[in-house]
């Protein structure tokens, strides 16, 4: 019996990687300084409508450059009109998802609780009792109210978008929903002592995987754990001892105040030399890199087990320490809130200028510094 070679090929202009596909051409010498050597764009998980939009987007791009106009193309604005008009909700969250580009799985979970308690439907359709519904399944999976209320957060986000680029004049639905104990069932977080995070520190240091060395660089920088775990090798500067957060083409940043550069000890510059024996040429942790983004959360939970199993508490307590470290020094609330990124929601003033140059604000880094 012989076997038949799939010979297939993606669509002109597209490669696949994973379920999706992606629009990909080179740029013309001369228009480079423009749009770079590559014009890349994610495009569709469907095959046949991947093909539609690249040849659309192709054939755009070219008649541009063959015109030598100064105009650039914008890239998703040109996808966005090429796209057919979705109506139904599930069509809607994945070009929200795209439009935002949003973290696709942490969309998911109350995407697919909608889809499974009232279906997928004219998006105007819709009705209280389908949010009702939505919020009595979220609850009945345990979930913490904080933790419906993000989710709630985001099904609402949707249908704003919807209602707005649909011109539907209707109250949202999801919105204003209440909760009922919301709040209450909130755990206060732990901190860690001095001595905890000096016994943290060497256990990691001696350890035989790189998952322990997070500790750390988290306990003595205070960054989210994304943050960390989806930094390139090109943001950490060991000469300078400088670590530049900000975002990339795997990693969003919770905020625009959460791009920085800070300091870093000697302890952090440790973890994170240590920490190059497990790079590669581009990410720092490329373990938890993947083609469609940065997984956090597995680094989390790794994380955690490790952090539980001797104190009882997750890796975001060493946020919550930095914090009250840097306080229990007496930093001004500006610098503290610069340091980790935090939004200085009681001082309007710190929205003005330039804030604290790196050198400042190694003087009171080095003030907590451990080990």
């Amino acid at each position: 019996m012989g076997y038949i070679l799939d010979t297939s090929s993606p669509p002109p202009h597209t490669i696949l990687r994973g379920r999706v596909y992606y629009f990909q051409l080179r740029v013309p010498k001369q228009h480079q300084q423009t749009y770079g050597p590559l014009v890349r764009a994610r495009l569709s998980e469907s095959e046949e409508e991947a093909a539609v939009l690249a040849s659309h987007l192709s054939n755009l791009l070219k008649k541009t450059w063959q015109s030598n106009t100064k105009v650039k193309v914008s890239i998703e604005q040109a996808l966005r009109l090429a796209r057919p008009v979705k109506t139904t909700f599930a069509a809607i969250a994945e070009e929200y998802i795209e439009v935002r580009q949003l973290n696709r799985r942490a969309c998911n979970v109350p995407i697919n609780a909608l889809l499974v308690v009232a279906g997928d439907c004219e998006i105007q359709s819709y009705k209280r009792s389908d949010a009702r519904a939505l919020l009595s399944l979220l609850a009945s999976k345990g979930n913490k109210t904080s933790t419906i209320r993000r989710y709630f957060n985001t099904v609402n986000a949707i249908f704003n978008y919807a209602y707005q680029e649909l011109e539907i004049d209707k109250r949202n639905p999801f919105s204003k929903m209440t909760i009922v104990g919301e709040g209450l069932d909130a755990a206060k977080r732990g901190t860690f002592t001095e001595q905890e995070l000096l016994d943290g520190y060497e256990q990691s240091m001696n350890s035989l995987t790189g998952i322990p060395l997070l500790f750390p660089i988290l306990g003595e920088t205070g960054c989210r754990l994304a943050e960390v775990v989806g930094l390139r090798v090109e943001d950490v500067d060991l000469d300078e001892q400088v670590l530049h957060i900000r975002p990339n083409d795997k990693r969003r940043l919770k905020t625009t105040g959460s791009e920085r550069s800070l300091p870093i000890t000697h302890t952090a510059c440790l973890a994170l030399t240590m920490t190059m024996a497990y790079a590669n040429d581009e990410w720092m942790f490329p373990r938890y890199i993947k083609d469609d983004g940065c997984y956090a959360t597995h680094a989390s939970n790794a994380l955690a087990k490790w952090t539980k199993r001797r104190w009882g508490m997750t890796a975001h307590s060493l946020r919550h320490t930095f914090r009250d470290r840097l306080r229990a020094v007496e930093v001004p609330l500006e610098a503290i809130d610069q340091l980790g990124g935090w939004s200085s929601v009681s001082n309007i003033g710190s929205r003005y200028g330039q804030g604290y140059s790196v050198e400042h604000l190694r003087q009171y880094v080095d003030r907590i510094a451990i080990g």
